[in-house]
């Protein structure tokens, strides 16, 4: 190894090793570390022998090291059943993947076995970080939160491992991932069995009536969020399909809106650590009945993901100008898996902190009653491109999504298209005319200019001085590009007067 402060590999090897071994096994290394804490003699000495076989693993992996490594990144998820493994040494901020020894991963078993006999039980992830100077930091992850998608098993493995090692409690999202057995699954022919014994019993939907707001503001607020996030660039964030509104948060809670014809609607999703799937997941509790009294139309196709892993927390559908529920939360049990829809002020403050946190630095309070017209213009319906511009500035932020999220939610709104460019409205012009096979003569194309009128451009070749020709070519294009031919002899502003009539039916 070439370390320049450690005089030659063997003496930087006997450095780093005596870093393990001196008075405790702590000098010259920082130790973070999670496992059970000791409550007696007994647990004491698991503990340290836990410790121990840590050290060994680090060991091997320095010892395993490509020559001039500077950092060691190790994570090892582990089962009875099922392991995996990614090694990553890193030099100058490159890195290198390894596959370890079997006699490493041998004490990475052996460790687990000992850590199980602690009182937090045995660790699915053991992460290791070592530095060439000799630290190391110890992490054991016993799946608070969801594993990676790339370190989790099939539910086999886990349920393989809690035969062997059984466990008090498990995570809310372990414990459905391995035990859901599908009881959320909705498919059509359950749903219509479903809601006929609901029917048959007496069983109704509960009215909601301040949960959330009715729909046509729910679906404007959500796609004003979800405008101001595209035109953000953010990637986690809101966003608008035709008919589907979905979010999720890094907290791995979420939900999705579906738009369905006839008025209705269906909102469902999960908070990741719902107290209500916990009782019934890790206690005695029944599993919410969130279909209770739901129509036969709330099917897989319309909920949220989390009902084929078993995590979905409440569903409200919508028909009759109404919510609906079952057995579903509200409160908090909602508002961690939606965006800022409850009011029209809620949804203005996380547009205008969402534009402040990307701009670094407050609103003035003109952007943000920019921000509030922007959020009323989309409840009312006349979302306009100037609107839009006056509250996200086009000059840092791609307001072309903003618009196409407008666009796609299909709302009943006016959404002008930005102003054309003269550039573009001259080189429209000219590629149509030359697409049309039109005779030129006496009208060269290279000359062509435009004036801007309402809702777009006149373009045309003028005419020299003194020339007088009757029935000159005059092509009209609008912001929405569409090209329309007149001439001199129509008066221009006769024909701007329909030209910007038939524009403004188009845009509505």
């Amino acid at each position: 190894m070439n370390n320049p402060q450690a005089g030659s590999p063997d003496d930087f090897m006997k450095t780093f090793m005596d870093g393990f071994t001196q008075a405790g096994g702590d000098v010259g290394m920082t130790i973070v570390s999670h496992p059970g804490q000791p409550s007696g003699p007994d647990e004491k000495q698991i503990t340290e022998r836990a410790r121990e076989l840590t050290h060994e693993i680090a060991r091997a992996l320095a010892a395993d090291g490509p020559e001039g490594w500077e950092r060691i990144d190790a994570v090892f998820a582990w089962t009875v059943a099922t392991q995996a493994w990614n090694v990553i040494y890193s030099a100058q901020g490159r890195g290198v993947r390894a596959e370890p020894p079997q006699a490493t991963l041998l004490l990475v078993q052996e460790q687990r076995e000992v850590a199980a006999q602690l009182s937090e039980g045995p660790w699915w992830r053991m992460r290791i970080v070592l530095t060439d100077k000799g630290e190391i930091q110890t992490d054991y992850d016993y799946g608070d939160e969801p594993f990676p998608d790339d370190q989790l098993f099939p539910p086999e493995a886990y349920q393989a491992d809690l035969a062997e090692y059984p466990r008090r409690r498990l995570p809310v999202w372990l414990a459905a991932y391995v035990g859901h057995e599908g009881r959320q699954a909705r498919p059509p022919r359950v749903a219509a069995e479903q809601s006929r014994l609901d029917r048959g019993k007496g069983v109704r939907g509960e009215v909601s009536t301040t949960d959330f707001p009715v729909l046509p503001l729910l679906w404007a607020r959500w796609t004003a969020i979800a405008a101001t996030y595209a035109a953000l660039e953010v990637t986690q964030g809101p966003r608008i399909l035709p008919s589907l509104a979905w979010f999720e948060t890094t907290k791995r809670s979420g939900s999705t809106l579906y738009v369905l014809p006839g008025d209705r609607a269906v909102i469902s999703g999960g908070v990741w650590n719902s107290p209500e799937l916990d009782a019934a997941y890790n206690g005695e509790a029944p599993m919410p009945e969130l279909y209770a009294g739901a129509p036969d139309w709330v099917t897989d196709a319309v909920l949220n993901p989390r009902t084929a892993s078993g995590l979905l927390s409440f569903c409200y559908w919508w028909e009759n100008g109404r919510w609906y529920r079952g057995e579903s939360p509200s409160g908090p049990g909602l508002a961690l898996a939606c965006p800022g829809v409850w009011t029209s002020d809620v949804t203005a403050e996380i547009i205008t902190g969402a534009l402040a946190q990307a701009t670094g630095a407050p609103l003035s309070d003109q952007d943000r009653s920019a921000v509030a017209t922007l959020v009323a213009a989309a409840e009312a319906g006349v979302v306009t491109f100037e609107t839009i511009t006056a509250a996200i500035d086009p000059a840092r932020f791609d307001v072309d999504a903003a618009l196409n999220q407008f666009t796609l939610a299909g709302l009943r709104t006016f959404v002008t298209a930005p102003p054309l460019s003269r550039v573009d409205a001259i080189e429209q012009v000219r590629a149509h005319i030359v697409d049309k096979g039109s005779d030129t003569t006496g009208y060269p194309l290279d000359q062509l200019t435009a004036d801007r009128i309402e809702s777009g451009w006149m373009v045309y070749v003028p005419t020299q001085p003194g020339e007088i020709m009757l029935g000159r070519a005059i092509y009209y294009i609008a912001d929405d590009g569409v090209i329309e031919a007149s001439s001199s002899s129509v008066p221009p502003a006769v024909y701007i007067a329909g030209f910007t009539q038939r524009y403004r039916a188009r845009s509505v």
